[in-house]
């Protein structure tokens, strides 16, 4: 292993204590979710991880369908971690997810206690972990009892293959009631993955409520609408982007990138140009202003964008003024 991690690491981070637990992540961590597969340059991929270490981000967010294609991600990330990080484990974070299609039949989606203790042995394997220490319900199931799905996640990290639970896309009423199954089964809920950014706030339409009255952190993704609030879009849709690569799995589409979205996505990089900010880190800063949000999970493809990103935690503060100014673009 040659990879010596920047010594003056931590000093370049803030971390903010993630609900009621011992556990501090980093204001900014760094989701796996696409550029980290397959089709994705490996050493690129060895670059930006090192670089978003180097930077004091210890929390790597995977799930087990990241690629493309599925699983890709988690195997990307195992041979890093094996060539880089394997001396560091105890200074990481490392998170995957199950609750999304896997394998076909009948217990390879959604939230079973067979799929999800099968997904996750498989996740472990392909990472080359013995334990993750955050393991998430990826999404809500509705056929499946809430109890079976929460009580194995419970099984899960009294087997020793979680050290925390999670669960991410769960709205406000569905999260309360796995919250309290989970306080019930002595393993709380450490945290949920929420979708949030400036264009897509259902959160606060009381789920960032739910968290804050039970102690439980949030993560966000997606916090940059998968590039709409960078300067990617300004000026035409780049081959290499995500809308360009034509990527499937949930990624952003040549549709979605209407002249009405790309108008205000103008004007709110105007405002962050007074603000000496790019407009990605506006974007990030404006999410992490609300203390009850633990930490913003970055998507990167290149590692000038995990420094860029960062640098969005040197101002988080927003006069009246900028907020106002905000919202009325946003409602234009």
């Amino acid at each position: 292993m040659n990879y010596l991690p920047d010594v003056e690491r931590y000093a370049k981070m803030q971390y903010r204590r993630c609900g009621n637990s011992g556990i501090k992540l980093p204001l900014i961590s760094l989701g796996l979710w696409h550029n980290f597969g397959k089709i994705d340059d490996f050493e690129n991929c060895n670059k930006v991880l090192q670089t978003a270490f180097d930077n004091g981000i210890t929390h790597f967010d995977l799930a087990n369908n990241y690629g493309p294609p599925a699983g890709a991600s988690e195997k990307t990330f195992g041979q890093i971690f094996k060539n880089n990080f394997k001396d560091y484990r105890d200074e990481l974070i490392i998170s995957t997810k199950a609750g999304y299609t896997m394998w076909e039949g009948p217990y390879g989606d959604f939230g079973s206690k067979k799929y999800l203790v099968a997904s996750l042995n498989q996740s472990l394997k392909r990472m080359g972990l013995d334990y993750v220490d955050i393991f998430y319900h990826h999404r809500p199931d509705p056929d499946t009892p809430l109890e079976e799905t929460m009580s194995a996640l419970d099984l899960i990290v009294r087997q020793g293959k979680a050290l925390y639970i999670g669960i991410s896309n769960y709205k406000p009423t569905e999260a309360a009631k796995a919250i309290k199954i989970l306080k019930g089964l002595g393993t709380p809920c450490l945290i949920h993955q929420a979708r949030y950014s400036m264009f897509d706030r259902w959160v606060e339409d009381g789920l960032l409520d739910v968290l804050q009255k039970e102690k439980v952190g949030c993560i966000t993704f997606s916090s940059l609408a998968q590039g709409l609030l960078t300067n990617k879009y300004l000026d035409g849709i780049p081959k290499n982007s995500r809308a360009g690569r034509n990527l499937k799995n949930g990624a952003i589409t040549k549709a979605q990138i209407t002249e009405g979205i790309i108008k205000k996505v103008k004007l709110l990089n105007e405002l962050a140009k007074k603000r000496d900010q790019s407009l990605a880190q506006m974007a990030l800063a404006w999410i992490l202003k609300d203390g009850r949000i633990t930490s913003v999970i970055l998507g990167a493809s290149k590692p000038a964008q995990v420094t860029d990103g960062i640098n969005a935690i040197k101002n988080c503060h927003f006069s009246k003024e900028e907020l106002d100014k905000i919202e009325s673009i946003l409602k234009k």
